[in-house]
């Protein structure tokens, strides 16, 4: 193969509310980057989608995981709060458990996998 197979977590807790790795790299972009609109280009996505996903985000959660000032002669920006933190940080420590523990199952897959080309 090509690359190490790559597992993925996304947690659903009711229909239509779930968090998925797409969600957590747009939660990091914008902690890395400051702002809504960087995240969204970094991952290939219009603003408007960048700003739905953040909408549902803070919308799903007790207390929102994203604040946002808007722009001006200072420009604005966006920041991850306390509980956008915690999320992010604890679904981060999901997936590594997720790829330490499975790595002995995904070994037996990738075994079992047909050859390329066949």
């Amino acid at each position: 193969m090509a690359s190490a197979p790559l597992v993925t977590l996304r947690v659903d807790f009711a229909p239509g509310v779930r968090l998925g790795p797409g969600k957590a790299d747009l939660l990091e972009g914008i902690r890395d980057t400051g702002s809504i609109a960087a995240a969204g280009r970094r991952m290939g996505m219009s603003y408007k989608r960048a700003w739905m996903l953040v909408e549902t985000m803070n919308a799903m959660f007790a207390e929102p995981l994203v604040t946002s000032s808007k722009g001006g002669r200072d420009g604005g920006g966006a920041e991850l709060t306390e509980a956008g933190l915690t999320v992010l940080s604890a679904f981060r420590a999901m997936e590594e458990k997720l790829r330490t523990s499975s790595a002995g199952e995904i070994a037996t897959l990738s075994r079992l996998l047909r050859p390329p080309g066949d």
